[in-house]
C-alpha cells in the first residue's frame, strides 16, 4: 500500500515509526514531515489545511491510505473530501471533529449521552463569564471553545485569575478559538487518557496513557502541550476502563450516530479519576502528542492494522495484542517554552542515541540546516524508551537525553514519577 501521513510533529514521527514495520506498506509519504521523518520516509511539501490540494497529491501519488495526524485539518473537513473522492482515510468527518474542535459541542453531547462530566457554563460574552465565575469561586477552569493547539485551557486558582483568562480570551490570546468560552468547574483526582478506535459501528479501546501537561516537575506552572507521558497508565484500571467505556464512550458514540454524524478514527478520552469514578475532562479526535509516541511504541507494526480495520469499518475483527511492557517518552523543549522562546540552536548527539524497537527519539519541531539538526519549535524532540517495566523504561529515556548535546533545551526529569 501507499500510505500518506498528514503532519510534522512528534506524533506523526511515531506514526511512520510504526507503520513503517508493517510489510504491508510499500511506500510511506508525510506532509510536511520534519528532520527526523525525513531519516525514515518521504516528506512532501503540502499544504495540510486545504481539502482540494490534499486530495489531488493523493490522486497523483497513487495513495491508497491517507492518515490524519492533527486535529486541525480534521475539523478543516479533508477527511470528507478524500473519501468523497474515493481514497481511504482515517479520521473522522469534520462534523464528528466538532467533538474537539468545540468544547460546547461536546458539552451537549454528553448532555445528551449522560456522561459524567464537569459542571459548565457556555458564554460568548466576557461579562456574564466574570459574572460566573464570580457566583461560583474558585479554583475555576476556564476553556477557550475552539482549538488552541493545545494551549487554550487556564486553571484559575483564584477569581481575579480566572477573570483575567477570560478578559485574554475574549481579547483575542487563542484567536477565533476564543471567541466563545467554556467555564468548568474543577475536578479533583487523577488523570489519565483511555485511546478507543472507532469505526462508525464498533468501538475498540487500544490502550492508556498519562501525560504530563505542565511545564514544572512536581506537576507545577503553566500548562503545555505535553512534557512527557506513559504507557500504561495504572490508575485506568480494566474496571474503571470498562466503566469508562459503558458509561462514557459508548453513549457518546451512540448520540453522535443518532444525530448522522458517526465517528470513524481515534478517540482521545481525557479523564479524571477520583475513589474509582471516571468523569470525562476532553476527548480529542487524534492520537494525543506526546501520548501517541509512547502507544506507537509498544504496538508496533499493528497499529497499521488496527487503523486499517478503522477505516475500513472491520474493528469487530480486530483486537489488539499487548506486551506485558511500559514505554515512557521525556518531552525536550526549547528554552522560554511554552512561552516565547528561540529558533534555530543547533542539537548535537542524536548520533549517539540507539534506534531500535526498545530506544527511539522521535522528532517534533526540527528542522535539518547544512547537515546540522536544528530546533525549529517549542517541543522539540520526544525521547521515547520501551522496558519490561516503567522504572526500566525510564532509565533508558533519561540516558538517551543524557547523551544529547542541546545547552538550548530542558526537559523534565520526573515523568511518570505518580506511577514510579
Amino acid at each position: 500500500m501507499n500510505i500518506l501521513i498528514l503532519g510534522g510533529g512528534g506524533r506523526e514521527h511515531s506514526l511512520a515509526w510504526a507503520v513503517l514495520q508493517n510489510p504491508k506498506c510499500d511506500r510511506l509519504i508525510v506532509a510536511p514531515g520534519n528532520a527526523g521523518i525525513a531519516a525514515i520516509a518521504e516528506c512532501a511539501s503540502l499544504d495540510i489545511m486545504d481539502p482540494g490540494a490534499v486530495v489531488t497529491f493523493a490522486e497523483e501519488e497513487a495513495i491508497d491510505f491517507v492518515i490524519i495526524g492533527p486535529e486541525a485539518p480534521l475539523a478543516a473537513g479533508v477527511a470528507d473530501r478524500l473519501r468523497e473522492a474515493g481514497v481511504l482515510t482515517f479520521g473522522p468527518l469534520k462534523a464528528a471533529a466538532q467533538l474537539e474542535a468545540s468544547k460546547s459541542f461536546t458539552k451537549e453531547i454528553c448532555d445528551a449521552a449522560n456522561a459524567p462530566t464537569a459542571a459548565y457554563g457556555h458564554f460568548t460574552d466576557a461579562k456574564a463569564a466574570r459574572e460566573y465565575v464570580t457566583t461560583q469561586g474558585a479554583p475555576i477552569v476556564v476553556k477557550a471553545d475552539g482549538l488552541a493547539a493545545g494551549k487554550g485551557v487556564i486553571i484559575a486558582e483564584t477569581v481575579e485569575q480566572a477573570h483575567a483568562a477570560i478578559d485574554d480570551m475574549f481579547g483575542g490570546a487563542f484567536g477565533n478559538a476564543g471567541a466563545e468560552v467554556v467555564i468548568e468547574e474543577f475536578m479533583t483526582g487523577e488523570e489519565a487518557s483511555l485511546f478507543v478506535l472507532c469505526d462508525g459501528q464498533n468501538i475498540l479501546p487500544i490502550g492508556s496513557a498519562q501525560d504530563h501537561k505542565r511545564v514544572g516537575e512536581g506537576d507545577t506552572g503553566p500548562n503545555t502541550g505535553g512534557m512527557g507521558a506513559y504507557s500504561p497508565a495504572p490508575v485506568l484500571t480494566p474496571e474503571i476502563e470498562a466503566l469508562t467505556m459503558d458509561r462514557i464512550v459508548r453513549p457518546t458514540m451512540d448520540e453522535m450516530t443518532k444525530r448522522g454524524m458517526p465517528f470513524q478514527g481515534v478517540l482521545y478520552v481525557g479523564l479524571m479519576i477520583e475513589n474509582g469514578q471516571p468523569r470525562l475532562v476532553e476527548y480529542n479526535v487524534r492520537f494525543g502528542d506526546p501520548e501517541a509516541q509512547v502507544l506507537m511504541m509498544r504496538l508496533g507494526a499493528q497499529a497499521m492494522d488496527l487503523m486499517h480495520a478503522a477505516a475500513e469499518g472491520r474493528l469487530d475483527r480486530a483486537q489488539v495484542n499487548w506486551a506485558d511492557d511500559h514505554a515512557l517518552c521525556v518531552v525536550m523543549a526549547a528554552d522560554g517554552y511554552p512561552g516565547d522562546y528561540t529558533k534555530g540552536s543547533v542539537i548535537g548527539g542524536l548520533d549517539k542515541c540507539p534506534a531500535d524497537s526498545f530506544n527511539m527519539v522521535f522528532h517534533a519541531g526540527t528542522t535539518a540546516k547544512n547537515g546540522q539538526i536544528t530546533a525549529s519549535g517549542g517541543r522539540v524532540l520526544n525521547v521515547t524508551a520501551r522496558g519490561a517495566t516503567l522504572r526500566e523504561a525510564a532509565d533508558r529515556a533519561y540516558r538517551m537525553v543524557d547523551s544529547i548535546d542541546w545547552p538550548q533545551g530542558f526537559c523534565r526529569r520526573d515523568i511518570g514519577w505518580r506511577a514510579l
